[in-house]
């Protein structure tokens, strides 16, 4: 019995700890982003009516709770959206749309060339696909959907609309902009 007490305990200091587990959903406690780590600032369910649609999870380089000082940092920072439930690039697009009208409509117009970008760069998401978008300085947002890089949009603006989807003054969900607020 001891021998496998021992045995347990060394196998689990030697898994690589997780940071959350939300909706079955496990993700690491921070990520590297060009030799940067970033660590995990929460994470949220996003359901529309009673079906529960993506994990989303936020990672930044300095927890923080206030949604305008994380939009408004020039430092790198990562959302990542796991789905949870198949889900049309015609509805993705459509939510996207949405949150930049919620959130964004000072700059809507202004931003609907890169909107439109964007959305181009969407693909249907199955259950348990994974889209990951990463701002950093200089180069734009870049969009990763299942492990691949399908593009780049340019601009800090850009990447604060889209992050203002979620943590705006008009999230989808206030439960989903608390999770990724951390609180």
């Amino acid at each position: 019995m001891r021998r496998f007490l021992v045995t347990l305990a060394v196998f689990l200091l030697s898994v690589p700890a997780m940071a959350g587990q939300l909706a079955g959903v496990s993700l690491p406690d921070s990520v590297d982003v060009n030799g940067t780590t970033l660590v995990l600032n929460g994470m949220g369910l996003r359901k529309k009516a009673v079906f529960k649609v993506y994990v989303g999870a936020l990672y930044v380089a300095a927890k923080g709770s206030e949604a305008q000082a994380l939009i408004s940092a020039d430092t790198p920072r990562r959302m990542v959206m796991h789905f949870v439930r198949d889900v049309g690039k015609d509805k993705i697009v459509e939510g996207w749309r949405e949150g930049f009208t919620n959130n964004s409509p000072a700059n809507e117009q202004a931003l609907q060339p890169k909107l439109d970008e964007f959305a181009a760069l969407w693909a249907d998401m199955a259950n348990g696909d994974e889209a990951v978008m990463t701002y950093v300085q200089g180069t734009g947002l870049k969009l990763e959907i299942r492990g691949k890089e399908v593009g780049v949009v340019q601009g800090k603006q850009f990447a604060d609309a889209v992050l203002a989807c979620w943590i705006g003054p008009n999230p989808p969900s206030e439960e989903l902009k608390t999770g990724l607020l951390g609180k």
